[in-house]
C-alpha cells in the first residue's frame, strides 16, 4: 500500500482539539475506503494542516476526507523515505 502525505490550508485558529476531532472523524469511515490515516499536524497560525496516511489511491484518501467535512488542497504519494 502506498503512503500520502496531503495538506490542507484555510484552517487558520485550528485547536488541537479540533484536529483531534477531524482526525478521529477519518479514522472512523476510513476503512470504508482501506484507508488508515497515520497521524496529522497542524500550524494554527498559517492555517495549514498535513495528514499522513496508507491507501490504495490517493482518490481514496480524497473521499475520506471529503466525506468527513475536510477535503484536502493537495495529496501527495511519498515514494521514498528515509
Amino acid at each position: 500500500m502506498a503512503r500520502f502525505m496531503d495538506v490542507h490550508h484555510g484552517m487558520k485558529g485550528i485547536t488541537a482539539e479540533q484536529l483531534d476531532q477531524a482526525h478521529h472523524a477519518d479514522l472512523a469511515i476510513e476503512k470504508e475506503e482501506g484507508v488508515h490515516f497515520e497521524r496529522a499536524w497542524a500550524d494554527p497560525e498559517s492555517g495549514t494542516v498535513y495528514c499522513l496516511s496508507e491507501a490504495p489511491s490517493a482518490e481514496a484518501v480524497q473521499r475520506i476526507h471529503t466525506r468527513a467535512g475536510h477535503p484536502a488542497d493537495e495529496v501527495h504519494e511519498v515514494p521514498l523515505e528515509a
